[in-house]
């Protein structure tokens, strides 16, 4: 570990350890540009050791010397980010695909879930959709379709028919 700015600063390992306990304890926006004052005033601004020291990302470090120099706070707009569902694109995707495999379903016969079970694939429905006028540009891939079915509690499996349940034997070695 280099040591030499601590050294040079005199900084102690306990002095460490409270400064990482304390920044810790602050909300994560301005928990940033704490960390980067501290990498600042003790290390002269060498995001690198504060890595070594603290244990901080040295990206988070740097960006948190650049808010702490310039007064301005980076906003992380993470939830926005994400990649909008093809259902979400096309709405209409959607309610095609419930034209298509409503018919086709059925629900469990114990009632035990909500689930709804077909023997059409993602394939058949790719099919359908097809004919039903999508062209292939618009229409997501089959693998796609899987997805939106399994999310929309549409079972892609065969429809287990009835059995005659048998009456088992119990025999006892006694």
């Amino acid at each position: 570990m280099k040591t030499s700015v601590l050294i040079q600063n005199g900084v102690t390992t306990s002095t460490v350890d409270l400064i990482f306990r304390l920044v810790k304890l602050i909300p994560w926006p301005d928990q940033r540009r704490a960390m980067g004052d501290v990498t600042l005033s003790l290390l002269k601004g060498r995001h690198r050791i504060a890595e070594e020291v603290f244990g901080w990302n040295r990206n988070t470090v740097a960006l948190g010397v650049r808010e702490f120099q310039s007064g301005i706070s980076c906003v992380n707009n993470i939830a926005n980010r994400k990649k909008p569902k093809a259902e979400e694109k096309e709405p209409e995707l959607l309610d095609d695909i419930h034209v298509i495999m409503n018919p086709q379903s059925q629900a469990d016969s114990h009632l035990r879930n909500t689930l709804l079970y077909t023997n059409m694939t993602a394939q058949a429905v790719y099919a359908s959709l097809r004919k039903m006028g999508w062209s292939k540009k618009t229409l997501p891939t089959v693998r796609t379709i899987s997805n939106i079915l399994e999310r929309h509690n549409y079972r892609l499996r065969t429809v287990a028919k009835t059995k005659v349940q048998k009456k088992r034997v119990h025999r006892c070695n006694l």
